[in-house]
């Protein structure tokens, strides 16, 4: 079991609890998942770079991830509907903690100049959007076989009402935001 989530149930709600007046052990927050997208503009001349970046999010989070295509087509990018341009996939219960256990302790310090992740990027709904720059600052991936560098958007979903207490939720998990 994840340190994450053990701190989550026997540390972190106490705190909520007291800190944000909750009536019920229910209505304190909790992560509900996390999105992690990687897209791929050159997919539309080779077909194959999606296979990569597949493989690489595969490694990466230990799930397979699900193709998505174009919504619309964009004549300038030569993007029809329904081509193959990204790959994401999303992660709930176990996996979504050891991902963020990962991230926490020895993706982010991995990061050059790294001060801290934006305490602005919060959605208005408890949900927190982080850009990865490089997929090779992850321990799976070896740098010989990248073809590419790709950065990535990680997603974490919560069901906090405001960005408020879902912001006390992440930085009691662990999350180094900026001072």
């Amino acid at each position: 079991m994840s340190t994450i989530k053990e701190k989550y149930s026997t540390v972190v709600v106490k705190e909520l609890l007291s800190e944000f007046n909750y009536s019920s052990i229910m209505e304190v927050p909790k992560i509900d998942k996390i999105v992690i997208n990687v897209g791929c503009g050159d997919a539309v001349q080779n077909s194959k770079v999606l296979d990569d970046v597949v493989d690489e999010i595969t490694l990466i989070t230990g799930q397979k991830p699900v193709i998505t295509k174009a919504r619309k087509s964009i004549s300038n990018f030569k993007l029809r509907e329904g081509m193959p341009i990204g790959v994401k996939v999303t992660l709930r219960k176990d996996k979504m903690y050891f991902f963020l256990e990962k991230l926490v302790s020895v993706v982010l310090p991995r990061v050059r100049d790294f001060r801290g992740i934006s305490s602005n990027a919060f959605d208005g709904r408890g949900n927190y959007s982080l850009g990865l720059k490089e997929q090779i600052i992850f321990p799976e991936i070896s740098l010989d076989k990248v073809k590419k560098i790709r950065g990535m958007d990680v997603v974490i979903v919560t069901t906090a009402n405001t960005d408020k207490e879902a912001k006390a939720l992440l930085k009691k998990l662990g999350l180094p935001f900026r001072k």
